[in-house]
């Protein structure tokens, strides 16, 4: 008999067809679709991804003692025992806790007068035995007394909710199941508002849970009609009003709820106007010069990069500009307290943080930090009455920053510094921001970390994302050290579909523009070699989900290019995934992508370029797949059709390997020790199939 992983597994070919605007495609391995998923029980299908398993395994067997060695390489650059700084809220103060070895999370507090610690929340009991865990939500009551949090075990991302009483560490009886949202305390502590997953894993409600009663009897407070939005709670800044937003990725609508009286009648802020998102606050009475509850409405009404308005919360439609929209700077989060409100946004791509006064619009306090290049938010500020500002701040060569900020003094307290237990010299790296013009002209950002030592031209890694208008910040990386100090000089293409230079920047890399991300990230590449930083075939690149469907793109456009493909839970069967309406994702996806269903010129553009639908008979580069069996995001056949695809058609002996985690889902495996495990995978199967030693 022979050992089948001696040789390449081969999924079986049955012929399938579907047609829409008159076009039939086939798909050979539609079947791989398991018609029972969210379980997947079907025997064939199974097999093939044990065999797909059992082939990456043994193909990788050869590079287990680099993958332990870097893995023991990327531990070391963790602090196990380690904390956050803890941070006040009421009477107590909150922090978080890894002890030594340990995977998840210990959730800690003590009185702010002084006091015994108390243990919230164990995670590593929680997770003992199970083979994924994570937790989603988690919420400490406003008198102190109750935590509500929720699990997932299997990584479906359908969490049940539970809640303890912090006095007697006993659980409450109460426990819901199949919650995918934040849980949000009102009512004196009496009662949860949440939303449940429906049979699509989408959140069209927000529900009401009183404590001691069944879930039966809960209230639905809001439901959602359109299947393309997903509802969201959260509380005002001063948790006086419950916030139910529902929203898909171009329009939303928001309503306000009186926590203290959750049953009563949901206040409309403005109806739905398709194309117009907006988020907002609550100021109570008598804070700044408003003498009742005011608005903060964050809005690209006027512009796309966002304004700011306030509006009477007796006339919550009547917005009033307070900043208006600009094309240098993106408005993106509005924070509010007592005395003054924050700002953050991004100029030029790198981000800003401003200070603002109520009464005096025109005084305007921005946050500086060091370095030229960096990212930076507002960490954790829970209560309405902040006078300094907790924040996070890192760059390529700087490890992660936690200050506080003096508001009245205008102070930078730094509080910790990201500890590297191997030792880390930041002057021994180098990083820059560059531009790389794009074919139609257009100069793209790349942020690029290197040793100063470093010879050129060498190997080169390129990371790319380029989707939903989701910025990739250069931040700091312990893991990513381990290829630049092989070498390597590591990029990450700020290419359009993202937001890192505003709005206008992801609308031109989605729907129609969609190709846009695909030749920019080309582009970026190409642009890097003539730089002299890098040669063609010495490039190896990644990305995930979205990020994996550019990779499957780039590699059919441009194989040659490319030293080491890695693609995790690559969305790269786009058009028969937006043409089913039935999965959990697809109709709130329409707005990025278009709608295939009814629109031919749709259709017909994601054809063109979806990955699994222009695999074609060509050399490809080496080429690593990862998958999850539960994941609900990219569900596991879409990277499994794709190789089967790809190795039936490839020509040349390139690596080919597909590992499918049986127990996990979207993000891989839980645990931050095996989930850097799976780095070192694929920073093994990198320095494997592009040559490079150590």
């Amino acid at each position: 008999m022979t050992d089948r992983t001696q040789l390449p597994p081969r999924a079986e070919k049955k012929p399938a067809t579907f047609t829409h605007h008159g076009i039939t495609v086939s798909d050979d391995y539609a079947w791989l679709r398991d018609p029972g998923y969210p379980e997947v029980k079907t025997p064939a299908i199974l097999d093939y991804l044990n065999a797909e398993n059992a082939w990456f395994e043994a193909q990788m067997a050869g590079q287990q003692g680099r993958i332990d060695a870097l893995f023991t390489e990327m531990r070391g650059r963790i602090k196990e025992a380690d904390s956050s700084v803890p941070q006040k809220d009421g009477d107590w103060l909150y922090w978080v806790e890894y002890e030594e070895g340990a995977q998840y999370k210990k959730w800690w507090r003590k009185p702010v007068g002084g006091g015994e610690a108390q243990l919230m929340l164990d995670e590593p009991a929680l997770a003992e035995g199970k083979e994924y865990f994570r937790l989603g939500a988690i919420s400490v009551s406003k008198s102190g007394h109750l935590l509500a949090y929720a699990v997932d075990d299997n990584g479906s991302e359908r969490f049940t909710a539970r809640i303890k009483d912090l006095e007697t560490g006993e659980h409450l009886p109460d426990e819901i199941p199949g919650t995918l949202s934040s849980l949000v305390w009102c009512a004196n502590d009496t009662a949860l508002v949440y939303s449940l997953a429906n049979e699509n894993w989408r959140t069209d409600n927000a529900r009401l849970h009183r404590l001691g009663t069944e879930k039966s009897e809960d209230v639905q407070l809001y439901y959602e009609e359109d299947q393309g939005f997903r509802v969201g709670s959260g509380l005002s800044s001063d948790e006086s009003w419950i916030i139910v937003t529902s929203s898909d990725h171009e329009t939303s609508e928001v309503r306000l709820i009186p926590a203290a009286d959750p049953t009563a009648e949901p206040i409309l802020v403005r109806e739905r106007q398709e194309g117009v998102e907006y988020d907002v606050d609550v100021l109570p009475g008598g804070t700044g010069p408003w003498g009742e509850d005011r608005l903060f409405v964050h809005t690209n009404d006027a512009h796309e990069n966002f304004r700011l308005a306030t509006a009477p919360l007796s006339d919550p439609g009547a917005w009033e500009e307070l900043i208006a929209g600009s094309d240098e700077f993106y408005l993106t989060d509005v924070a509010l307290f007592r005395d003054f409100y924050v700002i953050e946004g991004r100029v030029g791509g790198l981000d800003r943080i401003e200070i603002r006064d109520y009464a005096d619009p025109d005084r305007i306090r921005p946050i500086h930090f060091p370095e030229a290049s960096f990212s930076a938010g507002l960490g954790n500020n829970p209560e309405f009455d902040q006078t300094v500002l907790r924040l996070g701040y890192e760059s390529m060569v700087s490890p992660a920053t936690t200050y506080d900020y003096h508001v009245g003094e205008e102070r930078l307290e730094t509080l910790k510094v990201q500890e590297i237990p191997s030792g880390y010299d930041a002057d021994l790296y180098a990083t820059e921001r560059v531009e790389i013009a794009a074919r139609d002209g257009t100069p793209i950002p790349v942020s690029i970390l290197y040793r100063k030592d470093r010879e050129s031209p060498g190997p080169l890694h390129l990371y790319g994302y380029g989707a939903y208008g989701i910025a990739i910040p250069p931040g700091f990386s312990t893991s990513r050290l381990s290829l630049v100090d092989r070498g390597f000089a590591y990029a990450i293409a700020h290419v359009r579909g993202g937001d890192d230079l505003g709005r206008a920047w992801y609308r031109a890399g989605k729907r129609e523009a969609r190709i846009n991300t695909f030749t920019d990230f080309v582009d970026v590449a190409k642009g890097l070699i003539a730089r002299g930083l890098t040669e063609a075939g010495r490039i190896s690149i990644s990305g995930g989900s979205a990020g994996g469907e550019l990779m499957g793109a780039v590699v059919n456009s441009d194989p040659d290019l490319w030293g080491a493909v890695v693609a995790h839970v690559p969305f790269v069967d786009v058009l028969a995934t937006m043409l089913d309406a039935s999965l959990p994702l697809t109709p709130g996806e329409w707005p990025e992508w278009g709608n295939p269903i009814e629109d031919a010129a749709a259709f017909e553009l994601i054809r063109s370029y979806s990955p699994y639908d222009n695999v074609r008979a060509q050399d490809y580069p080496p080429i690593m797949v990862t998958a999850g069996l539960n994941d609900p995001r990219v569900t596991y056949w879409e990277p499994a059709k794709w190789v089967a695809r790809l190795r039936d058609v490839k020509t040349g002996d390139n690596a080919l390997i597909l590992k499918t985690n049986m127990g996990a889902g979207h993000g891989g495996k839980s645990g931050r020790f095996e989930s850097l495990r799976e780095t070192a995978e694929e920073f093994a199967f990198i320095l494997w199939q592009m040559g490079v030693e150590g």
